[in-house]
């Protein structure tokens, strides 16, 4: 597996009250033809988050055909879990209904966050999007304590939906969670079982964070993106293969991108996501400062 990458797609557009800073977790939906709008997570003068989208023909990827000027979605009312920031994290289309899973983003007094996913949906092609509900669809549980539940992928799979998740496993200290990959399914892509199965999971204490992972399936195989770090280290990306969507080999060393030698994504490469067009495979990503510095665009050769 190899990826090229094709350059920046993205940068913050500070002529835009919500997109300041940050051009963060790129998500792709087809509109038509060769045109595909990305959904990413821009933040204002408040360093509070916003999701807002471009508008691109993928064979002409860095030329921006449109943007919204103003955001699809914006944080929640004061107290709920996403009053501090929202941000995508995956789009599904279902008909004439598209759902957006997305992140919601609360600060807290004892740790440095709560991020717990969100959903959205839009009855108008992606125009316009409102919450399902005020409230998250992943909760805590006794095995789930934390506040770290987020960062969905979702696909539906035959009659049912399966979702993978970042889930906080503990907090080395007040700015440092450490958190895996988990697995949940849905019989109506909202109401959720959440049995704490751990999909990936650190290979050791030193590696604190896994995350947004991205899932595809292909010829019977699911494929997981993520990202991965060690404390006091950078992203790079992950690579994983599973027989069932449960039980998953980590292959890493085949994920085939990594960060530039120089340039915007030269000191960390991160929050991969991964869709198809015209039978290529092409991977939307971050680079240095968790989308500070834009979202590119790679495309796959095997």
């Amino acid at each position: 597996m190899k990826w090229e990458k094709l350059g920046k797609i993205i940068t913050p557009n500070t002529s835009l009250f919500w997109n300041q800073t940050h051009a963060m977790l790129p998500t792709a939906d087809h509109v038509e033809g060769d045109i595909f709008r990305i959904y990413y997570s821009g933040r204002d003068k408040e360093n509070r988050s916003h999701i807002g989208a471009v508008t691109v023909n993928l064979l002409e990827s860095q030329k921006v055909l449109d943007i919204t000027e103003q955001p699809l979605l914006s944080p929640g009312q004061l107290g709920c879990f996403d009053d501090n920031g929202v941000s995508p994290s995956c789009i599904v289309s279902l008909g004439d209904r598209k759902l957006l899973y997305y992140i919601g983003w609360k600060p807290r007094c004892t740790t440095r966050m709560s991020v717990v996913a969100g959903l959205a949906q839009s009855v108008d092609d992606g125009k316009t999007f409102s919450r399902v509900s005020r409230a998250p669809v992943l909760r805590r549980t006794d095995r789930e304590p934390f506040g770290i539940m987020t960062a969905p992928w979702v696909l539906k799979d035959g009659d049912h939906f399966r979702m993978w998740y970042v889930s906080g496993v503990d907090w080395v200290h007040a700015d440092l969670p450490r958190y895996n990959i988990k697995y949940a399914k849905s019989s109506d892509g909202v109401n959720w079982v959440q049995n704490a199965v751990v999909a990936i999971d650190s290979r050791n204490d030193h590696e604190t964070s896994l995350a947004r992972p991205c899932v595809f399936k292909e010829g019977g195989i699911y494929k997981m993106w993520y990202s991965f770090k060690y404390a006091g280290a950078n992203y790079v990306m992950g690579y994983a293969e599973s027989p069932d969507g449960v039980t998953w080999t980590r292959m890493d060393d085949q994920v085939g991108i990594s960060r530039s030698a120089t340039g915007w994504d030269s000191k960390m490469i991160e929050y991969g996501a991964v869709f198809s067009h015209r039978g290529n495979k092409y991977m939307l990503f971050n680079g240095n400062g968790y989308g500070t510095s834009g979202a590119g665009l790679a495309i796959l050769h095997d």
